[in-house]
């Protein structure tokens, strides 16, 4: 093909799902060819591309090139509409399972079978070549399939649409997409039967789930019944489905599902059918319908697990227990530290610690000891008295599959608030549930799974390399049987829809033994701090020797770079999951090991407590234990409890940075709790501050953040001479046009240059007050300190007719960044000629005389030498002298003079 001409993929108008598909699949077979989408597309087609677009490689008419068209692929059909740059004898591939219409059109070659779909075409020769292709590019794949082969349940669908399809689910095709963008039409006959059911449907609610049984009598009826599964699913959207027709001498069982919890398979099987979970049949034979609707509603009571179980709310980890010998003074200052409401009570062991998160049996449990009946003694003078005297006893658990209904009632009965989870399997305590984990339960909508939207959100937003590398790490997790979590502010943007790689890994388990065992498997080596619990998994280079395993496919480019070439950072932090508490205000957090719900509530702000799970039985889990993605949604930044800021006051200069980067609003009562703690700021060190300030200077538009905080009377309190006005805003704005403009590498770090611009009106008396306050790293203090020593220069330096020799001087003591700077802060045209001047030529004029010189001409060393030599090259620079005979002259002139002078 010319270097200048283009192929093209191109199809049919009003496109379907098997023509999207085959243009994708013509794509993956020639990757130089674009696939370009036609004008006019289905509904369905569109809602699809308006999420999935930007992970798939099609592009519209009017982002073509304008190039010459050398060749077409056309799919699924064998007339189109011609587009740009295309000639009247453009040659081109017709690729379609219907049969060749027009084999004498010249130029023409055509590729093709009598199969279902053309996208089963494509995919046999992807699958041949070892093609990869991802979830999304599968899922397509087999929406083009499943489309035009009716689910692969017309008479047209052939064995390979079933192989093709097959592979397809092998290579991760996500059929819960595929159920939400199908549609398919009835025939009359099916049409007739689908009245009878629907008229006939019934929805039972089982253990908390919505099933849905319709029976109908059709003998003689020998169409498809599953299609009409799909549709009746559609109108109710049940977790199950089961749709029994007496077709005469026989009835025939139908069932889907859409929730683990209903094994549909399960259920046919004990009707002498057979299946998978989310689809079975079964055909039954000898009986009347009656009886069979009634056994299934008996199976599945018996079957559908709880629609919501203790394990979805609960708090997962070795919980904080009190040995039943700890007194009620001890008790308190347990409740001080941790902050819960209750907590359970556990035999007293010879030499155990009086509490703490650590392991314990159900069978050790005493009672429960609650933050009020430690008040009550305390309020009593019984501080002394051992806290066995005062809870309440019992042994009362529930397990992680208990439904929420029954520990509602064991709520109730008990009166106990918090109640430890037990594995049966185990009776080790793993964890505990509370009276508020039911409440948040009760105040949130129902939502279906969100496991599928985010597992596709990340294999859309990832680079391959990086999301092989998470699977492989939540694979490795598991093994140990370690819970991990992808956390914080990658899963804030991840849900927004920005880029941000920058991946922080909380493992409930120990994270450097996973650390380890990765780097063991595929190289690399790790960095831990047994004492926080912390590694650092530091990837093998591009350069190393290959490690196992990881992934080498390149990925599409991002908006952000990575440290790879295999589009990978150069490492993965993998963290303890841990709780926290602050002995007193301001102070840096003690911290202890926790549960994943723990470890997120120690976070700043609601926005930034978002998990997803990693590990493969609950790849791409939403965690929202605090309302992080509502908060999301509204655009609020809101913070965890009351003390927040009382115990770390810098999260005041993140509020206002997030609030800023996002556009979204701080909320009313966080606000209060900012104006109620700003003072604290006072007592936080000065490199704390000064990091939240580089933070915010590396944001895309610092002045926002900045201006906020002035709002919020948090600037006056770092220093009274800190504000934001118009100067700063345009000051600001130049400095980054010029940042932008400049070519190489800035001359000082970009914290350094906003510090210098937004300080440089301050008087010298204030500069100091500020360093004090501040302590400003060294780097940054000299560049302040020599831009301020140009201030008095500046009025001189902005004359047009400064002489060079002038230029010089003024300009010859300022560093590479307060050149950089100074027409950025003068806003001075005639400052940046000036010093535009300097660096191109002026600071390069030297004069031949040298020192050596000078000494054989008998003078003796001393300040004298920079004397003579600045003179000689002020001559120069001045016009005084333009040639070396000069210069000797002129030297040995002021030689003379010295000399003279001295005698």
């Amino acid at each position: 093909m010319a270097a200048d001409s283009i192929t093209l993929i191109l199809t049919h108008e009003h496109t379907d799902f098997d023509a999207l598909a085959s243009m994708l699949g013509a794509h993956k077979l020639f990757p130089e060819a674009t696939p370009v989408l036609p004008r006019t597309l289905n509904r369905n087609l569109r809602e699809f591309l308006a999420l999935y677009r930007s992970a798939l490689p099609f592009r519209r008419q009017e982002e073509l090139p304008r190039r010459p068209v050398e060749r077409v692929i056309v799919v699924d059909t064998q007339s189109f509409i011609t587009v740009r740059g295309m000639r009247p004898d453009t040659p081109g591939l017709y690729i379609d399972h219907h049969a060749w219409q027009n084999p004498d059109e010249p130029g023409w070659q055509y590729w093709g079978d009598q199969v279902g779909a053309t996208a089963t075409l494509l995919v046999e020769r992807i699958a041949e070549r070892n093609l990869p292709v991802t979830q999304v590019e599968a899922t397509l794949l087999l929406l083009g399939i499943y489309e035009d082969t009716g689910s692969l349940v017309y008479v047209t669908t052939t064995p390979r649409d079933l192989r093709a399809s097959a592979w397809l689910l092998e290579q991760g095709a996500n059929l819960q997409v595929l159920r939400r963008f199908l549609y398919h039409p009835l025939t009359p006959a099916q049409t007739e039967l689908y009245n009878q059911l629907a008229e006939a449907s019934q929805v039972h609610d089982i253990a908390g789930h919505a099933v849905v049984i319709a029976a109908a009598n059709a003998p003689g009826f020998s169409d498809e019944i599953s299609t009409l599964a799909h549709t009746l699913r559609d109108v109710y959207e049940p977790d199950g489905l089961f749709l029994l027709v007496e077709l005469g001498d026989r009835i025939q069982l139908v069932a889907r599902s859409t929730s683990d919890a209903v094994d549909v398979g399960r259920i046919a099987k004990q009707l002498g059918g057979g299946g998978h979970a989310r689809a079975a049949a079964a055909l039954i034979r000898h009986r009347r319908l009656e009886e069979v609707q009634s056994q299934l509603l008996d199976l599945l009571r018996e079957t559908v697990l709880p629609s919501t179980t203790v394990a979805q709310i609960m708090t997962h980890g070795n919980p904080v227990v009190v040995s039943s010998g700890a007194t009620v003074e001890e008790m308190a200052q347990i409740i001080q530290r941790y902050g819960f409401e209750g907590y359970p009570v556990v035999e007293s062991g010879d030499g155990e610690q009086r509490a703490g998160p650590r392991p314990s049996l159900g069978s050790q449990l005493r009672g429960i000891i609650s933050r009020r009946q430690v008040d009550r003694a305390t309020y009593h003078g019984l501080a002394s008295h051992t806290i066995d005297r005062y809870m309440r006893t019992g042994r009362i658990t529930v397990t992680p599959h208990t439904s929420i209904a029954d520990l509602q009632r064991l709520m109730i009965e008990s009166g106990w608030g918090q109640i430890p989870v037990v594995d049966p399997a185990s009776d080790q305590i793993i964890g505990i549930v509370t009276r508020t984990d039911l409440i948040k339960l009760w105040g949130s909508p129902a939502t279906h799974s969100r496991r599928e939207d985010i597992g596709l959100r990340m294999e859309a937003g990832l680079p391959a390399a990086l999301l092989s590398t998470l699977r492989q790490a939540g694979e490795a997790a598991e093994r140990l049987g370690y819970p991990l979590y992808a956390v914080g502010g990658f899963v804030r943007d991840l849900l927004q829809g920005r880029a941000n790689f920058d991946v922080d890994l909380v493992v409930e388990g120990d994270a450097i033994k996973l650390a380890r065992k990765l780097a063991q498997a595929h190289g690399g080596r790790v960095r831990s701090h047994r004492r926080f619990g912390t590694a650092k998994w530091i990837l093998p280079a591009d350069g190393d020797a290959p490690a196992p395993a990881l992934p080498v496919t390149p990925s599409p480019p991002h908006p952000l770079t990575l440290s790879s070439a295999r589009g990978l950072p150069s490492s993965l932090d993998f963290v303890s999951a841990r709780t926290e508490f602050y002995a007193e205000p301001t102070a840096l957090p003690t911290v202890e090991r926790g549960s994943i719900k723990l470890d997120l509530h120690r976070r700043d702000f609601t926005i930034n407590t978002l998990a997803i799970a990693l590990t493969p039985g609950r790849w791409g889990e939403l965690l929202d234990f605090y309302g992080g993605e509502r908060d999301l949604q509204q655009g609020l930044i809101r913070v965890l409890h009351t003390h927040s800021f009382v115990d770390d006051p810098t999260r005041i200069l993140r509020a206002a940075r997030f609030e800023q980067r996002f556009g979204f609003h701080i909320e009313q009562r966080t606000a209060e709790l900012i104006s109620d703690a700003v003072a604290l700021l006072d007592r936080v060190t000065p490199a704390r501050v000064r990091h939240e300030l580089e933070l915010i200077f590396a944001e895309e538009r610092p002045e926002q953040a900045l201006r906020r905080l002035g709002e919020l009377g948090v600037l006056a309190h770092i220093h009274p001479g800190l504000h934001v006005d118009d100067w700063v805003v345009e000051r600001f704005h130049r400095l980054r046009a010029a940042m932008s403009a400049h070519s190489g590498p800035l001359p000082s770090d970009v914290d350094q240059l906003y510090f210098a611009v937004w300080t440089y009106r301050m008087d010298a008396l204030a500069f100091a007050q500020l360093d004090q306050r501040l302590n400003l790293m060294r780097s940054t203090l000299t560049l302040l300190e020599n831009l301020h020593e140009l201030k008095p220069h500046v009025q001189r330096l902005a004359q047009p007719d400064l002489p060079p020799n002038e230029i010089c001087q003024i300009l010859l003591p300022a560093s590479h960044s307060v050149r950089f700077l100074l027409p950025i802060v003068t806003a001075s045209e005639q400052v940046a000629t000036h010093i535009q001047r300097y660096d191109q030529t002026l600071r390069f004029v030297r004069p031949f005389t040298d020192g050596r010189d000078l000494k054989r001409m008998g003078l003796a060393p001393g300040p004298i030498y920079r004397q003579v030599l600045d003179a000689a090259r002020g001559a120069w620079l001045d016009g005084r002298i333009s040639s070396e005979a000069e210069e000797r002259a002129l030297v040995a002139d002021l030689v003379a003079q010295v000399r003279a002078a001295r005698d």
